[in-house]
């Protein structure tokens, strides 16, 4: 349950986050012994930039963390 009040914007930026989480989580789950590295869709990693830009959050990572963490907290 989310704890802190977000922005639309701020909201976006942490969804699109964690959609480039799961998305680079999901490629290193794949099938092991690939010829080539995971490949992470450039969409999705532009997503997440375009997204914290949006936010005001760009080159602020200590920021996005804390609103991440109080927004998403660890069980």
């Amino acid at each position: 349950m989310p704890t802190a009040v977000l922005t639309d914007r701020e909201r976006t930026a942490v969804q699109a986050y964690l959609r480039l989480l799961h998305t680079v989580r999901a490629a290193f789950d794949g099938p092991g012994g690939a010829a080539r590295p995971p490949l992470v869709p450039p969409s999705v990693l532009a997503e997440a930039e375009q997204a914290l830009a949006a936010a005001g959050l760009s080159g602020n990572e200590e920021q996005f963390f804390r609103l991440l963490q109080n927004w998403c907290p660890e069980p």
